[in-house]
């Protein structure tokens, strides 16, 4: 069995003269074990967050390990990074950063100061960083890999995941554009979509990782009907309310009564009015995508459809770059991620913000005491 990290009995004090008695036997300050036998029984019940660590060659361990130097999480939620040892000790150690790595795979236990890690031991070849390779992709794709089994076995609760490249995974033998349609698969989960959480405001794509050309070919009444009947299902569920949803446009202005496009005319306003009238959804639309996600995030909607991945993320990221999340709806499992990707560009020079993976597993946490 997977060892859990705390005792699950509860440990009793049955007076204070019993405590100091073994407290003085082992030269312990009383009121210290006090503290730490509480925070064991609190975090017993806390939701255990599967953390995967990403492409080693980017900034996945920084931003892990980083975020995880913040105490409150260990308030909200017990983290397991899924990883290789070897290597988050070694960016522990680049970043003078002191963690106490215990393998939970070997230990019965933690305390609240030690940092449990599942390890794959799955780097044994050089990386390079800022650069794709075949090993890191590989060792990324494990860690999902790995995620979903120990999801399945309820060994964790939920998932928060750092950026892989899409690249390296391919060179490493796994052929999906991303976590989003990679865990869909995993979990054989054949409704989904890719979303960004980012304060009240809550974004749902119709299409992801394709060409622009190919995303406005993807833009139809079928497909837009679909995609709002589960949004509003799932936001709803979420929000444990009747969700309220607007459709983003895809042309400039929802192409201002047909001047600038026929999409909206000819197919999201006909999807808009069919989930309105036949599934009796609060829905309306098409909005000026220019304007529509400043009033999502101003909290006039509940969630905002948007025609494709840049329209989204462009909002999204201006709106709260580092503080919002990537949620995949639709997943059996919670499972959330960060705003940004592998950013090659800075791997190694210890400047990386952690905020957006911090905020990705307060949300896991959140979510799953929710669930």
């Amino acid at each position: 069995m997977f060892p859990r990290l705390f005792a699950d009995r509860r440990i009793r004090i049955a007076n204070a003269e019993m405590l100091s008695a073994l407290c003085q036997n082992d030269k312990v300050n009383v009121e210290r074990n006090e503290k730490n036998l509480q925070l064991k029984e609190i975090s017993c019940d806390l939701p255990r967050i599967g953390i995967t660590v990403g492409d080693a060659a980017g900034i996945g361990a920084e931003i892990t390990l980083k975020a995880l130097t913040d105490e409150n999480l260990k308030k909200i939620c017990v983290p397991i990074i899924i990883g290789d040892s070897a290597f988050l000790k070694k960016t522990a150690r680049d970043l003078k950063l002191d963690f106490d790595f215990v393998d939970v795979r070997d230990a019965s236990s933690t305390n609240p100061n030690q940092t449990a890690v599942y390890n794959l031991n799955n780097l044994r070849e050089e990386i390079i960083l800022g650069e794709d390779s075949a090993a890191a992709g590989k060792a990324s794709a494990e860690y999902i890999e790995c995620a979903v089994r120990l999801w399945r076995e309820k060994k964790i609760d939920a998932i928060a995941t750092a950026p892989i490249s899409k690249r390296a995974i391919a060179l490493g033998g796994y052929n999906f554009p991303g976590h989003t349609e990679f865990l869909a698969d995993l979990t054989d989960t054949k409704e989904f979509a890719m979303s960004f959480f980012a304060e009240k405001l809550r974004v749902v794509l119709l299409s992801t990782h394709v060409s622009l050309r190919a995303a406005i070919d993807l833009v139809k009444r079928e497909k837009l009907v679909e995609l709002i009947k589960f949004s509003h299902r799932e936001i709803s569920k979420l929000l444990k309310r009747d969700a309220r949803i607007a459709v983003a446009g895809l042309n400039p202005h929802a192409s201002e009564n047909g001047m600038f496009g026929a999409e909206e005319a000819g197919e999201i306003i006909p999807a808009i009015e069919e989930c309105r009238n036949k599934f009796k959804i609060n829905v309306t639309g098409a909005f000026s995508p220019d304007t529509i996600f400043l009033r999502g995030f101003r909290g006039e909607f509940d969630a905002v459809i948007s025609c494709y991945h840049d329209q989204a993320t462009i909002a999204v990221k201006c709106l709260s770059f580092g503080a919002s999340v990537n949620v995949t709806l639709g997943l059996p499992l919670v499972r959330t991620s960060v705003d940004h990707g592998t950013a090659f560009d800075i791997a190694g020079k210890g400047i990386a913000d952690a905020s957006s993976m911090k905020a990705a597993i307060k949300l896991a946490a959140k979510l799953s005491a929710d669930s």
